[in-house]
């Protein structure tokens, strides 16, 4: 075991109870701004995950027992308890992902909307009943699966993390939460709050690498349904380890290469100022649903790129911690080598760098995972840097003819997470969202993630639909009953 400073220790849930691994390993977590670290939470493993899911077997039937209104209040007092710590789990954000404190305000208030919202849906889980024999009565009841598990990504820990476990509890289901490994601090703030709320086992937050507790979790047998959020390769590990043990439900919201196809009718200004904000430079790029294919009608194009160029290199890097900054670093050393090293894939493969592509200068970056907000021209869609998701500051830009054209560059990916489209032209835009494959739409509009809507891709971006009702249904199974009369 490595020798800690014990006031840094976070421990972890399982059972009702704040503890170590069993291993009695930690993780590191570093601050991405100055490469220090500020923390250390338990490196959970498979025996872990064990004792979690033995936990949540014995606390969901009497959870499920408690019936919709006592367990939508105790979901109630959960987003109390939250945004009463808003102001410290924002902090530690701050300083455990690189994410700047303006871009970080709303996720504490977002998880909180999610613990209500669900709160609210409890009594739209029920059956139906079906006019199949005349004489007898078929029913069908909505039960909860168990025992469920989420792995969390590390963009927005505290919101998906907190909001995405809330449809499942409300179900009547006992959670297991692995947060990401690079950024879990916050999550072991949402313990100690559900710790005091909530009954013993109904949720576990168990810390720990991917390959160790995640996979563990997707390999349980009595998990019997796993929600992911994040990249392609490992939504299909969690399909592959989960179908090595047993029939499983899984969801999976996985990356994106989206595209934000400009018409020439399109107001101008907006679509310019959609163009940065759809890719997401506020989280340093690192947003399954960012914009990162500009596509560009050849009669719009070298005007709209020198625009495109002049706001990106106007943006303000610096210290998360200041309101002022608009974009941090990477989150970890890894997504810093791997977003590097993309922008050398695109170099090799002749894009034309305009805007970025290395470390800030200034003493101010010696130290952290920074990279400039980079923009890409003239990038072909056969380009590496235009099929495969950098989930880092890259902007590529690219021109198309008419909209067929359009719409083959727009669907000639592996993913279908999200689109925007920009025109006046209403049948166009119709028309043209009709025939995109991907699974989030907006027209004249980008990034924002609506009320209720439901949320995810086509394709390799995923399976399954998060963010509204759907959501919450898919946490439990259909039991048919048929009563002979």
């Amino acid at each position: 075991m490595m020798n800690l400073d014990r006031h840094n220790q976070r421990p972890m849930l399982i059972g009702g109870e704040l503890v170590e691994s069993v291993s009695g390993a930690w993780i590191e977590s570093v601050n991405p701004a100055t490469e220090e670290i500020i923390g250390y939470v338990p490196a959970g493993n498979a025996q872990d995950i064990d004792r979690a899911a033995v936990a949540a077997m014995a606390a969901y039937p009497s959870w499920n027992a408690l019936g919709v209104e006592r367990r939508a209040k105790l979901l109630r007092e959960l987003a109390r308890r939250l945004s009463e710590r808003a102001e410290e789990i924002l902090q530690v954000e701050v300083a455990d992902t690189g994410n700047t404190v303006s871009s970080l305000k709303g996720d504490v208030a977002n998880a909180v909307w999610n613990l209500e919202h669900y709160a609210g849906l409890g009594y739209e889980i029920k059956g139906e009943t079906f006019p199949a024999t005349p004489g007898n009565l078929h029913i069908s009841l909505r039960e909860p699966y168990g025992v469920v598990g989420r792995i969390a990504p590390f963009n927005h820990p505290i919101m998906f993390v907190v909001g995405r476990s809330a449809g499942a509890l409300m179900a009547g289901n006992a959670v297991i939460v692995k947060p990401p490994e690079t950024s879990s601090l916050s999550a072991t703030i949402f313990a100690e709050i559900c710790r005091e709320v909530l009954p013993p086992g109904v949720m576990n937050i168990v810390t720990g690498l991917g390959r160790d507790a995640g996979d563990a979790m997707a390999r349980h047998p009595d998990i019997k349904r796993i929600a992911f959020i994040g990249s392609p390769e490992t939504g299909r590990l969690i399909q592959k380890s989960a179908a090595e043990v047993c029939v499983k439900h899984v969801t999976l919201e996985l990356g994106g290469k989206n595209p934000l196809i400009v018409f020439p009718d399109a107001d101008m200004e907006a679509a310019k100022a959609a163009a940065i904000s759809g890719m997401n430079f506020a989280w340093q790029g690192q947003s399954c649903g960012s914009t990162s294919r500009l596509m560009l009608h050849d009669s719009i194009h070298d005007d709209f790129l020198n625009d495109v160029i002049a706001h990106v290199k106007a943006i303000r890097i610096g210290d998360p911690k200041l309101d002022s900054s608009q974009m941090g670093p990477m989150n970890s050393k890894a997504q810093y080598d791997k977003t590097l090293r993309y922008i050398d894939i695109a170099k090799a493969d002749g894009a034309r760098l305009v805007a970025g592509g290395g470390r800030p200068a200034g003493d101010a970056f010696a130290r952290g995972y920074w990279i400039e907000p980079t923009v890409f021209a003239d990038v072909t869609p056969g380009m590496r840097i235009a099929q495969e998701e950098v989930f880092g500051p890259v902007l590529s830009v690219m021109r198309w003819h008419d909209v067929e054209e359009a719409i083959a560059i727009a669907n000639n990916v592996e993913y279908g997470l999200t689109a925007s489209i920009w025109t006046r032209d209403l049948n166009a835009a119709i028309t043209t969202a009709q025939r995109l494959q991907t699974g989030y739409i907006w027209v004249n509009g980008v990034g924002a993630h609506y009320k209720g809507v439901p949320y995810g891709g086509y394709k390799n971006s995923g399976v399954g639909r998060e963010e509204c009702a759907e959501e919450l249904l898919s946490y439990t199974q259909t039991k048919a009953v048929n009563i002979l009369l």
